[in-house]
């Protein structure tokens, strides 16, 4: 069997992507430390992210921008995202393991597998930590690349988690193109910030 571990990275926040990964792990090739990526600080992360790449059967990246989210909603949004990373394996699998309680779709993918949800998956099985990684490590890579694009959020910082010092910038200055407005704190934010344009 082909078992391709899935994940994602940024349902939470603010701002920014919603990214998952598809990782099919090679069992003669073993990488020792895998686990859920929140528990991992980032050079560790950014280690594993290097190591899976290199000795995986098959890795590959989807995501959902902003509008897509607002658009759809997050849970949506964030199968869309996991249907576009099995789609790029350049490898079919056979059964797909996703984190959490629910499965995207996968009924009209140009391939026929099983499908599984596991609860904490990502910190129980090996290739859904591996997935877990490389969505976080992509996600942040992204949204470092995307501050110099959007100034004044603090995005490589925070990466559009809804942090205080986030929260405040939304309160200074209207929203950028990367906010997602269905998001409360964004509306609540931005109506704060557009009435703070005009009254000045």
């Amino acid at each position: 069997m082909r078992v391709a571990g899935v994940d994602e990275a940024g349902r939470g926040p603010l701002a920014g992507p919603v990214v998952a990964a598809a990782v099919i792990l090679d069992p003669s090739r073993r990488i020792r430390g895998l686990a859920d990526s929140k528990v991992l600080p980032a050079p560790e992360r950014t280690r594993l992210a290097g190591l899976i790449r290199t000795r995986a059967l098959a890795w590959a990246i989807g995501w959902a921008d902003r509008d897509e989210i607002d658009c759809l909603n997050i849970l949506q949004a964030t199968f869309l995202a996991m249907r576009r990373a099995l789609l790029a394996l350049p490898v079919a699998p056979t059964h797909v393991r996703v984190d959490g309680n629910r499965c995207p779709c996968l009924a009209d993918l140009p391939f026929s597998c099983t499908l599984e949800a596991i609860v904490s998956g990502d910190a129980r099985v090996a290739a859904i930590s591996a997935a877990s990684i490389l969505a976080k490590t992509h996600r942040d890579a992204m949204m470092e690349a995307l501050d110099a694009c959007y100034p004044g959020f603090a995005l490589a910082t925070h990466k559009g988690y809804c942090t205080p010092e986030h929260l405040e910038a939304l309160r200074t200055q209207a929203p950028s193109a990367l906010h997602r407005r269905s998001f409360r704190p964004v509306r609540e934010g931005a109506g704060e910030s557009y009435a703070l344009v005009l009254e000045g």
